[in-house]
């Protein structure tokens, strides 16, 4: 098996923009601990995509939403670190989310209650519960969007949560300056993965409207983004600290 030296720890690792960043990540060299919700066989796919390229891949399965299981996450991260040789961990990608549709009259207290949970609690109380595990000098990248600033009718909930995580970051990154971890926001724009129920990615009218939006004239593919997460987190940008981070082609400037 690779040594290994540099590892991430990526929620949401199995598919879309997570998958992008958990491969982007094995280019370079980095063995990743990655999460999946459900689907196992997607993992594993994840999971021989990422030794093909000489890095070493764990899917772990987990909820995000739910944080009553974290301290036994935390244990399975220290008991696969222990196994690859390490003590601690250096990347954390918040990127686990889940889309909600609905105008602002329409949106129940359940429906915000769950994007609660899994957008804002959930990154916030992981964050904590592995911080005893990740490296002093490392990095967190917590996910945004870019409905943050691009607004649409339908996406307040979805968008509050994640106007949330944005102003955690800055908290996070100024709270743990004296360990050295930097901490930054990446917000995608409109990307064609199966989020949201592929709305940009099946349907040609959104497509459309999208491009015609953007400078670069398309909407967003994960390879736009998992590998931008990747630079990031290296030493290039090790300067970079506190930031949100829009990466959309220009959308809606």
């Amino acid at each position: 098996m690779p040594e290994v030296k540099t590892i991430a720890l990526v929620t949401g690792g199995s598919r879309g923009l997570g998958r992008s960043t958990v491969e982007a990540l094995a280019r370079r060299g980095v063995s990743s601990i990655f999460t999946y919700h459900a689907n196992r066989a997607a993992a594993d796919t994840v999971v021989a995509s990422v030794e093909r390229s000489g890095a070493r891949a764990v899917a772990l399965q987990l909820n995000t939403g739910d944080s009553h299981t974290f301290p036994a996450f935390a244990n399975e991260i220290q008991r696969v670190l222990g196994d690859w040789g390490a003590e601690r961990f250096d990347y954390l990608i918040n990127m686990a989310g889940t889309s909600h549709s609905g105008l602002f009259g329409e949106v129940t207290e359940e429906d915000l209650d769950v994007a609660y949970r899994v957008h804002v609690k959930g990154p916030f109380f992981l964050t904590q519960e592995l911080l005893p595990l990740i490296a002093d000098g490392g990095r967190i990248v917590n996910i945004s969007s870019g409905l943050t600033r691009i607004i649409y009718p339908g996406r307040i909930a979805y968008a509050s949560m994640k106007g949330a995580v944005e102003v955690m970051t800055r908290y996070m990154a100024k709270e743990l300056g004296p360990r050295r971890i930097a901490v930054n926001t990446v917000a995608p724009g409109a990307i064609q993965t199966d989020f949201s129920g592929g709305v940009v990615r099946d349907n040609p009218d959104v497509a459309r409207h999208i491009a015609d939006a953007t400078a670069l004239g398309r909407p967003g593919l994960p390879d736009d983004i998992g590998p931008m997460i990747a630079s990031l987190l290296s030493q290039d940008n090790r300067w970079v600290n506190a930031q949100r981070i829009e990466v959309s082609g220009g959308q809606a400037i």
